[in-house]
């Protein structure tokens, strides 16, 4: 969620130009993607994005259309949480290990600062880790 122009503070320009608005529709087309059935899992590409997937969350939920005619190509708060969560665990093919919280999966999570559901989109960014559990350890306490 972290590349397309426009998101996070990417500059529109010169990108948007060189893809062209012919092919605007069909890039970054996660939506279109996942309305076709595909698995659409996201992650960040640090170090030229920011590793933060609050972030890349945010970008998710916030992603605009470059132009009125094109498709909304951005997600949801849960659809954005899942393609952290439990489709990168299926990436990896541990989606019977890890991505959910269930009994018999890794306890794997993340306890945060606010209720992410509570919070604006534009102000998901201010949402930080508290505390990371990993394999039932605490791995980070803020």
């Amino acid at each position: 969620p972290p590349h397309p122009p426009g998101s996070m503070g990417v500059p529109l320009e010169p990108t948007v130009s060189r893809i062209g608005p012919a092919r605007w529709p069909l890039s970054y087309a996660w939506r279109t993607l996942k309305n076709a059935g595909a698995r659409v899992v996201f992650a960040s590409d640090w170090p030229v994005s920011p590793i933060d997937p609050i972030l890349g969350i945010q970008a998710a939920v916030l992603r605009k259309p470059w132009a009125e005619s094109d498709p909304d190509q951005s997600f949801s708060l849960h659809e954005s949480l899942g393609g952290y969560t439990v489709e990168g665990a299926y990436a990896e093919f541990m989606e019977h290990r890890k991505g959910r919280l269930k009994p018999g999966f890794m306890a794997d999570l993340v306890v945060l600062s606010g209720d992410i559901e509570a919070t604006a989109p534009e102000a998901l960014h201010t949402v930080r880790p508290v505390t990371t559990i990993c394999g039932g350890k605490i791995t980070y306490q803020a």
